[in-house]
């Protein structure tokens, strides 16, 4: 078959079927009925010709895409990559492809726009930027959508994780070293994942009988990291510990720390939310939050598959979340 492209009735000849047998287990029709044997050899046919279905084909036949898109802040910010690791696993468990795009680029309207006015079967947000007048938008396009790790006040369709509890997890672990001046290298102003920690690290704070302590803002870079640390240091009454929003601002942070000329943990420790590889290979090596990203990005696509355009979604994943420690983090000196 060198030199054209194998089609389904070269494969029927081989295996000695009709094409529409192959198109029927090529698509893993769950009501197709006919013998093991056979099956085996349609799939040993597909195997020697290197058969691959026409996507573009297929989609026309059945009103489908066979591509899900997911929408991501920054391709800067590292956490994404496990987001994103997840997604395409499931969606390529679906038969689909998985498309991603970022706001650096030309927003949302421009990766929309790129993908051929909304043809997709569905589409994750993990971070929009304006969201005015976007439920209206997403709902014309008649196509299934939901928010991830993101929530907005004018719509219940999303899917989250509990950073409440991860931001009481790293809270809990300083105070249980004897911290008391705990300050929170916050997220950026504006972003829910934000506000959840924030949201999180008071309450605990709270609970462990201990006044809140600086909070400083920052966004998820290790440049806005170092500039929020370097803030929290100047203070009259630097903290002895930080509990900070995001890894990738915790990068930062740790070389602010160096800068002042103080050591980390001697003088302050720190935690942030979620465990990356790299964070084992910093140092010192950071203390994490481990959060389920490459489940939540499977979730994500998983609900897509089975959403319709009106369905309701408000789910808070329920993944383990552990602390891990390392050496960031020791006894409040």
């Amino acid at each position: 078959m060198k030199g054209s492209r194998v089609t389904l009735t070269d494969v029927a000849a081989l295996a000695r079927v009709d094409r529409a047998v192959i198109s029927r287990v090529v698509n893993k029709d769950p009501t197709l009925s006919i013998r093991p044997e056979t099956r085996e050899r349609v799939l040993a046919a597909i195997e020697q010709l290197g058969y691959r279905p026409n996507v573009a084909a297929r989609s026309l036949r059945t009103a489908r895409a066979y591509m899900f898109g997911l929408f991501i802040p920054d391709f800067a910010n590292p956490v994404y990559a496990e987001i994103i690791k997840g997604a395409e696993a499931e969606a390529a468990a679906q038969g689909c492809v998985l498309v991603t795009g970022s706001a650096t680029a030309a927003g949302l309207g421009g990766y929309l726009d790129r993908l051929g006015q909304g043809r997709i079967d569905g589409l994750l947000l993990a971070g929009a930027g304006d969201e005015s007048g976007l439920a209206a938008r997403l709902d014309d396009a008649a196509i299934p959508w939901i928010m991830l790790n993101h929530r907005s006040r004018a719509v219940r369709r999303y899917v989250v994780l509990d950073d409440e509890r991860a931001a009481a997890l790293a809270v809990e672990h300083l105070v249980s070293l004897g911290h008391r001046r705990i300050a929170h290298l916050a997220g950026p102003a504006g972003a829910d994942t934000a506000a959840r920690r924030s949201a999180g690290y008071a309450a605990a704070m709270r609970d462990a009988g201990l006044p809140a302590g600086l909070v400083v803002a920052a966004d998820y870079t290790p440049a806005g990291g170092a500039v929020a640390m370097a803030a929290l240091l100047a203070a009259a009454e630097p903290p002895t510990a930080v509990f900070v929003a995001n890894v990738a601002s915790a990068i930062g942070a740790m070389g602010a720390v160096r800068t002042a000329g103080l050591e980390i943990p001697r003088d302050v420790s720190i935690v942030a939310v979620h465990d990356l590889e790299l964070a084992g290979h910093l140092h010192p090596a950071l203390t994490t939050v481990r959060m389920p990203l490459t489940e939540l990005g499977r979730r994500g696509v998983t609900l897509l598959g089975s959403l319709g355009p009106d369905d309701v979604v408000a789910e808070v994943l329920d993944g383990p979340i552990e602390l891990i420690r390392r050496d960031s983090t020791a006894p409040a000196p």
